[in-house]
């Protein structure tokens, strides 16, 4: 497996150091969905999953984030110095999953205690949602809502974060938007898993490249070695473009 040391940048002192997964397997309905998935990433900033349909890419970050538990084996986070508190950890999903309420009230309900009504505010800014804290979430567009989605998961201060296609489909304004909170995110010490078929955008955002097929570990790999020296069979196709089944 692929072990890595990132180093240059700084990072706060409870970023997350090491992600290990060891032996994650998945059934269900007496299908065997995800087989065996081992790897140690000691790379901060975002970790990019990828694989063509059916891979099993979103059951791997649901049984990561808790949704989902496997069959057999482990998924751990560590962090420098050890702490014994599970790191916080956040997730959002390919559509939004908003409460029907306001903008503001969507913020404040998942906000820590103590936190600072300036502080939400300015991280609807970030968004490009100031001014809409008092609209009903749910009649946002489409790319409004993922931005609100995105700003009430960072709200929390998680340590990890887990998006799975979060700019599927969103026009590029909100791509864009998204893309420079997770970069700044990263910058801060956030470990990102994120799941996406684009390819240009893995190539912008990743550190480190997890590339699944069938179910199963293809390979792991440093973002620039993945894209320019893939190693398997089934990573070469998906960067030609080819149909892999």
């Amino acid at each position: 497996m692929f072990d890595k040391q990132k180093s240059g940048s700084t990072r706060n002192v409870n970023a997350i150091k090491t992600l290990e997964i060891v032996g994650l397997s998945l059934k269900l309905g007496g299908s065997d969905l995800l087989h065996d998935i081992c790897l140690s990433s000691h790379t901060t900033g975002v970790t990019m999953v990828l694989g063509p349909n059916g891979a099993g890419k979103s059951l791997l970050l649901k049984c990561l984030h808790g949704l989902l538990k496997p069959s057999q084996g482990s998924f751990s986070l560590a962090r420098e110095p050890d702490q014994e508190k599970a790191p916080r950890q956040a997730m959002v999903f390919q559509k939004p999953c908003l409460l029907r309420r306001s903008v503001l009230e969507n913020m404040e309900f998942v906000a820590p205690k103590r936190t600072k009504g300036t502080e939400i505010l300015e991280q609807l800014r970030k968004v490009h949602l100031e001014g809409k804290q008092k609209q009903p979430a749910r009649l946002l567009s489409g790319g409004e809502q993922q931005r609100l989605a995105l700003a009430r998961a960072l709200i929390t201060k998680p340590e990890i974060l887990f998006l799975d296609e979060p700019t599927a489909s969103l026009d590029p304004a909100s791509v864009l938007i998204i893309e420079k909170l997770i970069k700044n995110a990263a910058k801060n010490g956030v470990k990102s898993i994120f799941v996406s078929h684009d390819l240009g955008q893995a190539k912008r955002l990743g550190s480190d490249i997890i590339f699944l097929h069938q179910g199963r570990l293809v390979e792991y790999a440093d973002a620039s070695s993945f894209f320019t020296s893939p190693q398997s069979v089934q990573a070469k196709a998906y960067l030609n473009g080819e149909i892999v089944l």
